[in-house]
């Protein structure tokens, strides 16, 4: 990757976005607040972009303002070009830059998922990182989270999660586009899409079909297909079975805990889905160990 860091102008309609860019673009006021700063003050930061083979150049970093140089009816930006990147490291600088810009609390689920994924898959081609931690990374995003105790991983240090919330969003990353925005709209709480991250493609987009004629799903629901699938391919008529009324015929009346209660055990700092993993981790633990 070049460190030269010398900008040009380069005219907007040579810019092109980032494929399957991850992360969604300012909106509503943010976007408008940004439209009159660069109207009146024009663009300070300069964006990352690489060229592509048909002429134009590629967006890194800068989506934003792009989008808001246009609308101020600006004709170029300043821009630092990037030649000879590989796709791993162009996407690393989407989410490294989007990182900067935005807090990792304010990313939806599917773009932290992807933010981690991109870390890690760039940390295991890195010198200098413990191998234990990376392969014990690997083993918990490869079977059920909680299994491999011990050691806080670098990633999750950076993040401030723990390796065990990182190996879940790492799976997460792993579901379909529709999967994922169902995560981002809350239809579907983190433990089930863990689970569903498991299932092969075309079971995912099966239970998306059955999601989509507005049927719910529970933990127990995801972590049954998840088993099943470990046996074989699931067919549609399974999937469906799954869903059906009385399947499940006891249901367990959903339990809150105060504020009060949870702030015995967890800082202020700690996030829901945090929190949620550990109480997850030791009923576990409880129920594995019972006599």
């Amino acid at each position: 990757m070049s460190n030269n860091r010398e900008y040009q102008e380069i005219s907007l309609d040579l810019l092109v976005p980032f494929s399957n860019h991850p992360f969604e673009q300012y909106e509503g006021q943010r976007f408008t607040d940004m439209v009159e700063s660069i109207r009146a003050n024009g663009v300070h930061v300069p964006i990352i972009i690489r060229p592509t083979t048909d002429g134009k150049y590629e967006i890194l970093s800068g989506h934003n303002r792009v989008a808001a140089s246009k609308e101020a009816e600006k004709e170029t930006i300043p821009a630092v070009v990037r030649e000879g990147l590989t796709n791993e490291e162009a996407m690393l600088i989407v989410t490294e830059t989007n990182l900067i810009q935005r807090s990792f609390a304010d990313l939806k689920h599917s773009e932290r998922a992807v933010a981690l994924a991109t870390h890690y898959a760039a940390m295991k081609k890195k010198s200098g990182y413990r191998s234990d931690l990376l392969d014990e990374i690997d083993t918990l995003t490869s079977a059920p989270v909680g299994r491999r105790p011990e050691t806080r991983d670098k990633l999750g240090a950076q993040y401030g999660l723990s390796k065990n919330t990182v190996a879940r969003y790492l799976r997460i990353d792993k579901l379909n586009p529709k999967l994922k925005a169902r995560l981002d709209k809350e239809d579907i709480g983190m433990r089930v899409a863990e689970a569903l991250s498991y299932l092969r493609s075309k079971e995912q987009e099966m239970v998306e079909g059955v999601l989509a004629n507005g049927k719910r799903i529970s933990i127990k629901q995801a972590d049954e297909l998840h088993e099943e699938s470990k046996k074989g391919e699931l067919n549609k008529t399974y999937i469906k079975r799954v869903f059906e009324p009385g399947y499940y015929p006891s249901k367990v009346k959903p339990v809150k805990f105060s504020g009060k209660f949870l702030s015995q055990y967890f800082s202020e700092n700690q996030s829901s889905e945090e929190i949620e993993s550990v109480i997850e981790e030791a009923i576990k633990y409880y129920f594995e160990n019972k006599q």
